[in-house]
Protein backbone atom coordinates (compact mmCIF):
# COMPACT_ATOMS: atom_id res chain seq x y z
CA UNK A 1 0.00 0.00 0.00
CA UNK A 2 1.35 3.43 -0.96
CA UNK A 3 1.82 5.86 1.91
CA UNK A 4 -0.60 8.77 1.86
CA UNK A 5 1.06 12.08 1.17
CA UNK A 6 -0.12 14.51 3.82
CA UNK A 7 -0.79 18.09 2.79
CA UNK A 8 1.24 19.86 5.43
CA UNK A 9 1.08 23.24 3.69
CA UNK A 10 -2.72 23.36 3.73
CA UNK A 11 -4.77 25.59 5.98
CA UNK A 12 -3.61 28.45 8.14
CA UNK A 13 -0.06 27.50 9.10
CA UNK A 14 3.10 29.45 9.80
CA UNK A 15 5.19 26.78 8.12
CA UNK A 16 4.93 23.19 6.93
CA UNK A 17 7.21 22.35 9.87
CA UNK A 18 4.63 23.69 12.34
CA UNK A 19 3.07 20.22 12.50
CA UNK A 20 6.19 18.92 14.25
CA UNK A 21 5.44 21.29 17.14
CA UNK A 22 2.92 20.21 19.74
CA UNK A 23 1.24 22.51 22.22
CA UNK A 24 -0.23 21.08 25.40
CA UNK A 25 -1.80 22.64 28.48
CA UNK A 26 -0.82 21.91 32.06
CA UNK A 27 -3.18 23.22 34.73
CA UNK A 28 -4.90 21.86 37.82
CA UNK A 29 -8.29 20.18 37.60
CA UNK A 30 -9.19 19.86 41.29
CA UNK A 31 -8.27 23.02 43.15
CA UNK A 32 -10.53 25.40 45.07
CA UNK A 33 -10.93 28.87 43.57
CA UNK A 34 -13.54 30.47 45.82
CA UNK A 35 -17.23 30.57 44.89
CA UNK A 36 -17.16 32.47 41.59
CA UNK A 37 -14.55 30.35 39.81
CA UNK A 38 -14.64 26.58 39.13
CA UNK A 39 -12.17 24.10 40.61
CA UNK A 40 -10.57 23.55 37.20
CA UNK A 41 -9.97 27.25 36.52
CA UNK A 42 -6.24 26.79 35.85
CA UNK A 43 -6.90 24.02 33.36
CA UNK A 44 -9.63 25.95 31.55
CA UNK A 45 -7.42 29.01 31.15
CA UNK A 46 -4.35 27.08 29.98
CA UNK A 47 -6.37 24.89 27.59
CA UNK A 48 -8.21 27.86 26.06
CA UNK A 49 -4.98 29.72 25.38
CA UNK A 50 -3.20 26.63 24.05
CA UNK A 51 -6.04 25.87 21.64
CA UNK A 52 -6.24 29.47 20.45
CA UNK A 53 -2.51 29.56 19.74
CA UNK A 54 -2.70 26.22 17.93
CA UNK A 55 -5.59 27.57 15.85
CA UNK A 56 -3.68 30.71 14.90
CA UNK A 57 -0.37 29.04 14.09
CA UNK A 58 -1.24 25.54 12.91
CA UNK A 59 0.74 23.91 15.72
CA UNK A 60 -0.56 20.49 16.73
CA UNK A 61 -2.95 20.79 19.68
CA UNK A 62 -2.22 17.94 22.10
CA UNK A 63 -4.90 18.72 24.68
CA UNK A 64 -4.07 18.81 28.36
CA UNK A 65 -2.35 16.80 31.06
CA UNK A 66 -4.81 15.51 33.66
CA UNK A 67 -2.53 15.91 36.67
CA UNK A 68 -0.84 18.78 38.48
CA UNK A 69 1.54 19.13 41.39
CA UNK A 70 1.77 21.60 44.26
CA UNK A 71 4.06 22.79 47.03
CA UNK A 72 3.51 20.80 50.23
CA UNK A 73 2.58 23.92 52.18
CA UNK A 74 -0.22 25.01 49.83
CA UNK A 75 -3.38 23.16 50.84
CA UNK A 76 -6.25 24.06 48.52
CA UNK A 77 -6.72 21.10 46.19
CA UNK A 78 -5.94 17.54 45.18
CA UNK A 79 -2.57 17.22 43.48
CA UNK A 80 0.02 14.63 42.56
CA UNK A 81 3.54 14.49 43.90
CA UNK A 82 6.05 15.95 41.46
CA UNK A 83 7.49 12.57 40.44
CA UNK A 84 4.01 11.14 39.93
CA UNK A 85 3.07 13.98 37.61
CA UNK A 86 6.25 13.56 35.60
CA UNK A 87 6.36 9.77 35.37
CA UNK A 88 2.65 8.92 35.24
CA UNK A 89 1.35 11.82 33.18
CA UNK A 90 3.88 13.96 31.36
CA UNK A 91 6.44 11.48 30.05
CA UNK A 92 3.98 8.80 28.81
CA UNK A 93 1.71 11.38 27.16
CA UNK A 94 4.58 13.11 25.38
CA UNK A 95 6.06 9.83 24.18
CA UNK A 96 2.67 8.94 22.70
CA UNK A 97 2.57 12.29 20.91
CA UNK A 98 6.03 11.72 19.48
CA UNK A 99 5.31 8.19 18.31
CA UNK A 100 1.76 8.67 17.02
CA UNK A 101 2.02 12.15 15.52
CA UNK A 102 5.74 12.51 14.76
CA UNK A 103 5.96 15.43 17.18
CA UNK A 104 9.52 16.66 17.65
CA UNK A 105 9.08 19.77 19.79
CA UNK A 106 6.57 20.63 22.51
CA UNK A 107 5.45 23.78 24.31
CA UNK A 108 3.89 23.15 27.70
CA UNK A 109 1.48 25.98 28.53
CA UNK A 110 1.38 26.15 32.31
CA UNK A 111 -1.59 27.64 34.14
CA UNK A 112 -0.88 26.55 37.72
CA UNK A 113 1.84 27.94 39.98
CA UNK A 114 2.51 24.66 41.77
CA UNK A 115 3.68 23.13 38.50
CA UNK A 116 6.77 25.32 38.72
CA UNK A 117 8.17 22.43 40.74
CA UNK A 118 8.93 20.64 37.48
CA UNK A 119 10.85 23.48 35.81
CA UNK A 120 14.19 22.05 36.93
CA UNK A 121 13.12 18.66 35.53
CA UNK A 122 12.41 19.85 31.97
CA UNK A 123 15.85 18.86 30.65
CA UNK A 124 15.41 15.38 32.11
CA UNK A 125 11.90 15.08 30.65
CA UNK A 126 13.25 16.22 27.28
CA UNK A 127 15.96 13.57 27.37
CA UNK A 128 13.54 10.77 28.36
CA UNK A 129 10.98 11.71 25.69
CA UNK A 130 13.49 12.64 22.97
CA UNK A 131 11.69 15.95 22.48
CA UNK A 132 12.72 19.58 22.60
CA UNK A 133 10.51 21.14 25.29
CA UNK A 134 9.70 24.72 26.25
CA UNK A 135 7.91 25.34 29.55
CA UNK A 136 5.87 28.51 28.99
CA UNK A 137 4.90 30.23 32.22
CA UNK A 138 3.41 33.41 30.79
CA UNK A 139 -0.06 32.88 32.30
CA UNK A 140 0.92 32.70 35.93
CA UNK A 141 3.73 35.23 35.65
CA UNK A 142 1.13 38.01 35.28
CA UNK A 143 -2.16 36.81 36.76
CA UNK A 144 -1.39 37.82 40.36
CA UNK A 145 -2.85 36.40 43.60
CA UNK A 146 -4.73 33.11 43.51
CA UNK A 147 -8.42 33.31 42.46
CA UNK A 148 -8.34 37.10 42.45
CA UNK A 149 -8.43 39.87 39.83
CA UNK A 150 -6.33 38.12 37.18
CA UNK A 151 -8.12 34.78 37.17
CA UNK A 152 -11.52 36.37 37.74
CA UNK A 153 -10.98 38.71 34.78
CA UNK A 154 -9.77 35.94 32.46
CA UNK A 155 -12.68 33.80 33.64
CA UNK A 156 -15.09 36.56 32.66
CA UNK A 157 -13.62 36.81 29.18
CA UNK A 158 -13.66 33.03 28.73
CA UNK A 159 -17.18 32.75 30.12
CA UNK A 160 -16.83 30.54 33.18
CA UNK A 161 -17.10 33.03 36.05
CA UNK A 162 -20.32 33.20 38.09
CA UNK A 163 -20.57 36.92 38.83
CA UNK A 164 -23.61 36.42 41.05
CA UNK A 165 -21.22 34.88 43.61
CA UNK A 166 -18.62 37.65 43.69
CA UNK A 167 -19.65 38.99 47.10
CA UNK A 168 -19.47 35.51 48.60
CA UNK A 169 -16.14 34.99 46.81
CA UNK A 170 -14.62 37.63 49.06
CA UNK A 171 -15.58 35.84 52.25
CA UNK A 172 -12.11 34.71 53.28
CA UNK A 173 -13.39 32.68 56.21
CA UNK A 174 -15.48 30.58 53.84
CA UNK A 175 -12.98 30.68 50.98
CA UNK A 176 -9.49 30.88 52.53
CA UNK A 177 -7.84 30.01 49.21
CA UNK A 178 -8.89 33.34 47.65
CA UNK A 179 -5.68 35.36 47.64
CA UNK A 180 -4.46 32.55 49.93
CA UNK A 181 -5.55 34.88 52.71
CA UNK A 182 -6.57 32.04 55.00
CA UNK A 183 -3.85 29.55 54.05
CA UNK A 184 -1.67 30.04 57.12
CA UNK A 185 0.94 27.43 56.23
CA UNK A 186 1.43 28.87 52.75
CA UNK A 187 1.81 32.39 54.11
CA UNK A 188 4.32 31.25 56.69
CA UNK A 189 6.45 29.43 54.13
CA UNK A 190 6.40 31.86 51.21
CA UNK A 191 6.93 35.63 51.71
CA UNK A 192 5.49 36.45 48.29
CA UNK A 193 2.24 34.65 49.12
CA UNK A 194 2.03 36.49 52.42
CA UNK A 195 2.67 39.85 50.74
CA UNK A 196 -0.03 39.20 48.12
CA UNK A 197 -2.48 38.02 50.80
CA UNK A 198 -1.97 41.22 52.77
CA UNK A 199 -2.69 43.25 49.64
CA UNK A 200 -5.90 41.34 48.99
CA UNK A 201 -6.99 41.73 52.62
CA UNK A 202 -6.49 45.49 52.30
CA UNK A 203 -7.58 46.22 48.72
CA UNK A 204 -9.74 43.26 47.68
CA UNK A 205 -10.13 42.27 44.03
CA UNK A 206 -12.03 43.32 40.91
CA UNK A 207 -13.43 41.78 37.74
CA UNK A 208 -12.15 43.62 34.66
CA UNK A 209 -12.79 42.17 31.20
CA UNK A 210 -10.29 44.53 29.58
CA UNK A 211 -7.59 43.36 31.98
CA UNK A 212 -8.59 39.75 31.34
CA UNK A 213 -8.21 40.27 27.58
CA UNK A 214 -4.83 41.87 28.17
CA UNK A 215 -3.60 38.90 30.22
CA UNK A 216 -4.84 36.38 27.67
CA UNK A 217 -3.38 38.29 24.72
CA UNK A 218 -0.03 38.69 26.46
CA UNK A 219 0.22 34.96 27.18
CA UNK A 220 -0.82 34.13 23.63
CA UNK A 221 1.83 36.39 22.10
CA UNK A 222 4.59 34.92 24.25
CA UNK A 223 3.61 31.37 23.31
CA UNK A 224 3.53 32.28 19.62
CA UNK A 225 7.04 33.72 20.01
CA UNK A 226 8.14 30.41 21.50
CA UNK A 227 6.63 28.59 18.53
CA UNK A 228 8.44 30.84 16.07
CA UNK A 229 11.71 30.14 17.90
CA UNK A 230 11.22 26.41 17.28
CA UNK A 231 10.47 26.57 13.55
Amino acid sequence: MNQIKLKYASGKVLSERIHEIGIIALGSHRENHGSALPIDTDSKIAANIALKVATKTGATFLGIFYGATEYDYVKHGIHLKKDELINQQIIPQLINARELLNIKKVIIVNGHGGNNLIIDEIDSISEKTNLEIIFNNSIIENEGPHACTGELSMGKVLGFIDESKIDEHGNFDKHPEVGMVGLKLARENEPIIDKEAKTIEKEGFTVDANFGEQLLDNAEKKIINDIKSLI
